[in-house]
C-alpha cells in the first residue's frame, strides 16, 4: 500500500536536496499525491462499482434509443405504404370515372344581308358584307362597311352559310367565293358556280370549319366574270318572308367541352 504522508525528516531532504525552496517543494509533491490516492482498498471497490454502474446505463440508453429508431423506421415504412395504397385506389377511380371537364362557354353568332350585292370590277376579290345581326355571343361583325366576322375565344368555329346568286343579262357567267382568315386567302377554300340566261337564280350553301383564336376574323369573298352577276336579295312579298342575299351562321359548340 502506498504511503499517505512524508516519511523524511527537513533534516534527511537536505542530506540530498540544496536549499530549503526544494526542501518545500518536495513537501508538496507528496502532499499533493496523498490526496490523489484511494487511502484503503475499499475505497479502490467503490469507484470500480460506479464505473460498472455507469456502463450498464449507457448501454440501457443504447439499448432504447436503438428500439426507438426501429419503431419509428417502421411507423414511416407503414405511412409510405399506406399513401402508396391510397395513390393506386384514386387511379383505380380514374380509370373507371373520369373527373367531369370543365364546359367551354358556347360562342355563336348569326348575320345576314338584307342588299343585293355586286362587283364594281370583273375578276377582282370583293367582300360580302353583312347588315344584320340576329343572335350574337362572343361573335360579333366589324369594317366598314361590315364584312369582317371576328370571334373573342379560342376555339374550332363552324362557319355555314347560303348565299342566293342571280343574272341580270343574257349569257354565261362565273362566280368565285372563298374565305380570308385575317386578310390572308384561305388555301382551298373556294367554289365556283356557273350561271347562264337571264334571272338565272341558283342557291347555294357550304360550310367550313376554322381553328380560330380570341382577335381573329373571317372574311367571305366572291368575284365574278360579268358584272351582271350578283348577290340578290328580295324584299318580303306574299306568302314569303324577305330573302337575304346571304345568310351566315357560326358556332363552337362542336368543342363543347375542354
Amino acid at each position: 500500500m502506498a504511503t499517505s504522508s512524508l516519511r523524511l525528516t527537513r533534516d534527511q531532504l537536505a542530506s540530498f536536496l540544496q536549499d530549503h525552496e526544494q526542501i518545500r517543494q518536495f513537501e508538496r509533491l507528496f502532499a499533493d499525491v496523498s490526496q490523489l490516492e484511494p487511502t484503503t482498498l475499499n475505497d479502490l471497490s467503490i469507484n470500480v462499482g460506479n464505473a460498472d454502474q455507469k456502463a450498464v446505463e449507457a448501454l440501457d440508453a443504447v439499448a432504447t434509443l436503438a428500439q426507438d429508431v426501429a419503431f419509428q423506421a417502421d411507423a414511416k415504412a407503414q405511412q409510405a405504404l399506406d399513401a402508396i395504397s391510397q395513390l393506386s385506389g384514386l387511379v383505380e377511380l380514374l380509370a373507371t370515372a373520369p373527373p367531369e371537364r370543365e364546359f367551354k362557354r358556347s360562342r355563336y353568332g348569326s348575320f345576314y344581308s338584307t342588299a343585293t350585292q355586286t362587283a364594281l370590277v370583273i375578276n377582282t376579290a370583293t367582300e360580302v358584307t353583312l347588315n344584320t345581326t340576329d343572335l350574337s355571343s362572343g361573335v360579333f361583325l366589324s369594317g366598314s362597311p361590315q364584312s369582317r366576322i371576328n370571334v373573342d375565344t379560342d376555339g374550332i368555329y363552324n362557319l355555314q352559310l347560303s348565299v342566293q346568286f342571280d343574272k341580270t343579262s343574257g349569257g354565261t357567267a362565273e362566280l368565285y367565293i372563298w374565305f380570308r382568315k385575317n386578310g390572308v386567302d384561305v388555301t382551298d377554300s373556294a367554289s365556283q358556280v356557273r350561271i347562264q340566261g337571264n334571272n338565272a337564280e341558283i342557291f347555294s350553301a357550304l360550310n367550313y370549319f376554322f381553328s380560330l383564336k380570341a382577335g381573329d376574323y373571317i372574311e367571305i369573298m366572291f368575284s365574278v366574270s360579268d358584272l351582271s352577276v350578283e348577290l340578290l336579295a328580295v324584299p318580303a312579298t306574299a306568302p314569303h318572308p324577305g330573302i337575304p342575299s346571304i345568310i351566315v351562321t357560326v358556332s363552337n359548340n362542336i368543342q363543347g367541352f375542354q
